[in-house]
Parts: structure tokens; sequence; C-alpha cells
């Protein structure tokens, strides 16, 4: 059995299979970076929900790249509670960044605040478009993903990455 497992991650190397190994690698990062006592919401997930709100927790200049439709764009460095205000404390919330780490603070905020149903999105907006969902800039659907910068850029197997 060990065998065939050396073999088959071999054979995935071999094959092209980089970018399975970069999602193992992903995986690992995301691990340290989460905290387990925060919501984690997957994608999967996400698309069995009625109407969440999408906020986007990246800077204004990632967002007006690209971000995942209709998602409100609330900030990190300049996030202030009076950008939600006009949200239900019972909607649920889903919160995003380029991998999840930003957006973790700004949902444990929210959480402080009162609102209910927040979740953090797994992978953040760079696994989302690994995953071959849409993002959209100015309405429509783009390919342009922002990067953050080159070192984080790594993690984006799809997309076309701005920096």
């Amino acid at each position: 059995m060990k065998f065939k497992k050396i073999l088959l991650l071999f054979t995935g190397l071999l094959m092209g299979g980089q970018v399975w190994a970069q999602s193992l690698a992903y995986k690992t990062l995301l691990k340290g970076v989460y905290d387990k006592d925060f919501p984690l919401i997957s994608i999967e997930e996400v698309e069995k929900l009625d109407n969440p709100v999408f906020l986007d927790t990246r800077e204004f200049d990632e967002y007006e790249v690209s971000h995942i439709r209709y998602a409100k764009w609330v900030g990190y460095e300049t996030f202030d509670l009076d950008k939600v205000r006009d949200l239900d404390k019972n909607q649920v919330i889903v919160l995003y960044c380029s991998i999840g780490a930003r957006s973790e603070n700004i949902g444990k905020k929210l959480q402080q605040a009162g609102f209910n149903h927040v979740y953090n999105l797994y992978g953040g907006i760079f696994h989302w478009v690994n995953e071959g969902k849409p993002v959209y800039s100015r309405g429509k659907k783009t390919e342009k993903i922002h990067a953050y910068n080159r070192t984080w850029g790594i993690w984006l197997t799809k997309g076309q990455k701005v920096y």
C-alpha cells in the first residue's frame, strides 16, 4: 500500500501534478493561518445558501480588479462598523480576502458587534478562482485577479494575475 501511495505521488508530479502538490501545500498554509475557533465555510456550503451577503475585506485596489459577484467592499485597514450598519445582524455573512487571514480578523470584529452568522470563506478568493468560480469587475466577468504580491501570487493557479 505504501508503494502505491509513493507511485501515485510520483506519477502525479510527473504528469503536471504540481497543482495537486501546491493544493496540499495551500491546505497546510491555511491550517496555520486560521483560528480553529472561527467558523469557516466551503465553496460548496456557500452555494447551498440562500442569498448570503459577501463582504470583501481586501484593500480597494484589490476589489476593483475583481471580486465575487455582488460582494460589498468593506476593506481591512480602513474597516469601520459603519460600513455594515445597514446589514441585519441575523443575515448570513461570508467574508473573504486573498486567503482568509484578513477576513477572519474582520469577522471577529463583526461577531463582537453582535452579528450572529459570520463565516470566513475557506481559502479566500484565491481558492474561489482556483476552483473555477467567476469573479467580476464593474459588473462583468473577468479573468483578472489581484494576487496581492508575487510571493502570495504563487497560490493562484487560475486567472490572470494582477499586482
